[in-house]
């Protein structure tokens, strides 16, 4: 018992305390916690850094820019290019054929038109048909007045047109007959005469020279030296059919130009797809450059009618839209390092591959991401 006493058991020697212990296994366990979360935020900056690098590079794609100014829509439709004021000439007396003119001339201010029995009939500008003989002691008219204006054009005629046949109309007509080699007699019969708004344009000729005609008979049909387009609007655009409206061209050949209405008809039937009608309105188009339309006499064209427009406003092309979500539309921008952000745009008008957009995030002269075409 007393050798027992001497040596006391192992088990009584100093041990380190159970809580140490599990300040150890906590600690283990921390450090476990934070070696899996470490482990877990590598295998994240892994994964991260792998679309970092293409995140991080320049934009190389293809893109358009922002640009403000005026934006303009428009509605296409057809026409058809001809000359103007379509006409047929008929023979003012009876008798036989004995000048026609030549299909495609032009005949001017004083030249003769065509002749029967021998007796010419000169071109004469004015809006009044010459209905009656010119002579001295006539009344007073307003044919008479345009008969006095275009011998003053012709060089004849020295005081001021007025409606009154005077003496000085008399010595006109006779200087210009004698100019032309005809019977002086300052007169002018019914028929030696034509009045038009101006120079004639020689179309189809169906009389020949030696042919019989009576007065009142078809001679040649004409049009005047004016080409102008004809086209209609749905009664949809009716609204568009102004006079004086301005409106686009394209012609044969990829000509493009400009034009004016320049009269609307009334609300017109015609035949539509199947056996329906389609009420349309008639409109006239003047070419604001003439010479655009080369030597064409008749050709289709595509019209173009301004339909709606916007000043000073922001516009990307139609593809630069993307849907950031169901309800919202954006674009692309390429910021100056190369990267890109989406940001959400208003849209308006739509016209010519454009969009009109506006928003806190888009501004003139940004570059957007379009598809690569």
């Amino acid at each position: 018992m007393a050798e027992v006493a001497e040596h006391p058991p192992e088990v009584d020697a100093p041990r380190p305390p159970r809580r140490s212990r599990r300040r150890v296994l906590v600690g283990l366990a921390a450090t476990v916690v934070v070696a899996v979360g470490a482990g877990v935020g590598a295998v994240a900056a892994v994964g991260s850094g792998e679309g970092a690098p293409d995140a991080a590079q320049a934009f190389r794609g293809a893109t358009d820019e922002v640009v403000k100014g005026d934006l303009a829509s428009s509605t296409s439709t057809s026409g058809t290019l001809r000359f103007a004021d379509a006409r047929t000439i008929q023979s003012a007396r009876g008798g036989v054929v004995t000048e026609v003119p030549t299909p495609g001339a032009v005949v001017t201010l004083g030249s003769r038109l065509y002749a029967v029995d021998n007796e010419p009939v000169f071109l004469l500008r004015g809006g009044v048909p010459a209905w009656r003989d010119f002579a001295s002691g006539m009344d007073k008219g307003p044919d008479v007045q345009e008969l006095e204006e275009s011998l003053r054009d012709l060089g004849f005629f020295t005081k001021e047109p007025d409606q009154e046949f005077s003496w000085f109309t008399t010595d006109a007509i006779q200087k210009w007959q004698k100019a032309n080699g005809l019977e002086v007699t300052g007169k002018l019969p019914l028929g030696s005469v034509l009045f038009a708004a101006g120079d004639l344009r020689i179309g189809t000729v169906t009389a020949h020279v030696g042919d019989r005609t009576g007065q009142g008979a078809d001679l040649f049909a004409t049009t005047t030296t004016t080409r102008i387009v004809d086209a209609t609007l749905k009664l949809a655009n009716q609204q568009l059919a102004v006079v004086g409206a301005k409106v686009g061209l394209n012609l044969p050949g990829g000509t493009r130009t400009a034009g004016t209405i320049s009269s609307v008809g009334t609300p017109t039937e015609k035949p539509g797809s199947g056996d329906q009608k389609e009420t349309v309105i008639p409109v006239v188009v003047t070419l604001d450059d003439p010479a655009a339309a080369g030597s064409l006499q008749e050709a289709s064209v595509t019209v173009s009618v301004p339909s709606a427009k916007r000043e000073n406003v922001l516009s990307v092309p139609v593809g630069a839209l993307l849907a950031i979500t169901p309800e919202q539309f954006g674009v692309e921008v390429v910021e100056a390092d190369g990267t890109t952000r989406k940001v959400p745009v208003t849209t308006g008008l739509f016209a010519g591959g454009r969009v009109e957009v506006s928003g806190d995030g888009v501004a003139a002269g940004q570059r957007v991401v379009v598809p690569k075409r």
